[in-house]
């Protein structure tokens, strides 16, 4: 969708949301329906191959000014729109991510995947990365891992190559992360073994007045795992009062 379109009255602004690796506005279904006014950036970035591109693509479609959220890649493509354009962003939550550059053995990781992709299709890549992804709740929870299934499936290898290569050749926010001067929340699901505790207290201690929310029983997927509690925190974020 184009969340200009979702422009409202006040300072903030609507809250909208930055999907992650080959993920859409499904993922985050619960929260749209509990904030009227807020939108996803959906159309995984019309296929851009660099998280810099990504944020072109979603600066384009965002209202002047709004609550800007990332969950995972969408995290760093949030981090990216603050780096272009601070002024339109009242306050950032950054979900189940990282701020770290590639690390050892990452880039051979994800063309493992590619390559499983290229082999034998989205369906059998999707199933060996997906379960990973999930806290031991939401890995017994039939009908979401049907829904989160079909959802990355359906984003097709191509965008699924172009997001990792965007992921592998992420800029450095080691400099932008001190100068970050609107309310900021780092959340995580207590289980995401993708993306750890560890790496939003790195990103809580980087950015000054920064807040870590942790979810008890979720993994990376947390906002579709836990929704009522991540619909919580987005409240409590959203209140936050200005540094």
């Amino acid at each position: 969708m184009s969340a200009k379109s979702n422009d409202q009255d006040g300072p903030g602004g609507p809250l909208i949301i930055l999907p992650g690796l080959m993920c859409d506005s499904r993922m985050f279904a619960p929260t749209l329906a509990a904030f009227p006014d807020s939108g996803a950036i959906d159309g995984f970035y019309s296929g851009a191959d660099r998280i810099e591109a990504m944020a072109d693509n979603a600066l384009a479609r965002m209202p002047d000014r709004c609550a800007l959220l990332g969950h995972s890649m969408g995290a760093r493509v949030a981090l990216e729109v603050y780096r272009k354009a601070p002024e339109r962003v009242a306050r950032l939550a950054l979900v189940d991510t990282g701020i770290h550059t590639p690390k050892s053995g990452e880039r051979e990781g994800r063309y493992a995947l590619r390559d499983l992709g290229r082999t034998q299709g989205m369906a059998a890549l999707v199933a060996q990365w997906l379960p990973p992804m999930l806290g031991f709740a939401g890995l017994r929870n039939e009908a979401l891992m049907d829904s989160l299934y079909a959802m990355t499936v359906s984003a097709g290898l191509p965008v699924f190559e172009a997001q990792i290569e965007a992921l592998l050749n992420r800029p450095s926010v080691d400099a932008l992360l001190p100068t970050i001067a609107c309310p900021t929340f780092a959340m995580v699901g207590r289980q995401d073994q993708w993306s750890p505790v560890a790496q939003h207290e790195a990103i809580v201690a980087a950015i000054p007045g920064a807040q870590l929310r942790v979810v008890e029983g979720a993994g990376h997927m947390m906002p579709a795992e836990a929704p009522e509690a991540f619909n919580q925190i987005v409240r409590e974020w959203l209140s936050w009062p200005p540094a």
